[in-house]
């Protein structure tokens, strides 16, 4: 009996902890979806990514956050397709940043950039202690500056093996103009939230909040272009708020 007792006060613990980080997933089922953290991802989670995912809890904007179970996927697709060189656009306190630089070679990079340094700099002790913060070049400052100077230089045309993207809603078609050409063929671009909390399928009429409302038809646009990209081929999930990948065919 003691040890159910005991089991019990866990789990309930861990309920807390996920849903003060955001719940994300579109799974119907709040049971199943903390059995999935339960028993395939909170166990198997680095020390490092669970220490930023528990000081990330306390920050106002934790709904911003990558997901765990998010970021373990994005951990093992960066080993399956044996990346080197990726970039993240938003990158919040460095969750998934951190996912990807442990799952990459000791020489691999990413290029990280964000408008706010200081929530990069929150998760960064974590990151520093993690020993992977030499693998990150992070930049502070709006992205498509720098993505037009990157296409302006040919040495990162078909440069990167994998990109991931939790940034600006509205952005997104323009981020998808300019890295479908720096992501090498082969290469995998990620866009997170394309499901956008479930409201891609809401009626006209529906009770949304006002930013949810705002940034649906960016998303809407963004999943009708890249079903459309003859370039690409997709695979939209339903983990954390949707995530659709996409692998550059030419």
């Amino acid at each position: 009996m003691a040890e159910n007792n005991t089991t019990n006060t866990k789990d309930e613990t861990q309920v807390v902890k996920h849903q003060q980080i955001g719940h994300k997933s579109l799974l119907q089922s709040d049971a199943l979806y903390q059995y999935i953290l339960e028993t395939s991802v909170y166990p198997r989670e680095p020390e490092p990514m669970k220490e930023l995912r528990e000081i990330t809890a306390k920050h106002p904007w934790n709904l911003m956050t990558t997901p765990a179970d998010e970021g373990q996927f994005l951990n093992m697709l960066v080993k399956l397709i044996n990346a080197k060189n990726t970039m993240e656009l938003g990158v919040y306190t460095g969750y998934s940043l951190l996912a990807t630089a442990l799952a990459l070679p000791e020489d691999g990079k990413i290029i990280a950039m964000d408008i706010n340094r200081e929530n990069y700099e929150l998760g960064l002790p974590v990151i520093q202690k993690a020993g992977v913060a030499h693998k990150i070049d992070f930049r502070e400052g709006p992205a498509l500056p720098v993505l037009d100077e990157m296409i302006n230089d040919k040495k990162y045309h078909g440069f990167f093996d994998f990109i991931f993207v939790d940034a600006d809603k509205d952005n997104y078609l323009n981020y998808h103009k300019r890295l479908i050409e720096l992501v090498k063929v082969g290469g995998v671009i990620g866009y997170d939230n394309t499901l956008w909390t479930g409201s891609v399928v809401a009626p006209p009429d529906a009770p949304l909040r006002k930013y949810v409302r705002y940034y649906r038809d960016f998303v809407l646009e963004l999943n009708k272009a890249l079903a459309a990209d003859p370039r690409i081929e997709i695979c939209q999930l339903p983990v954390g708020d949707g995530i659709t990948l996409c692998r550059r065919i030419s």
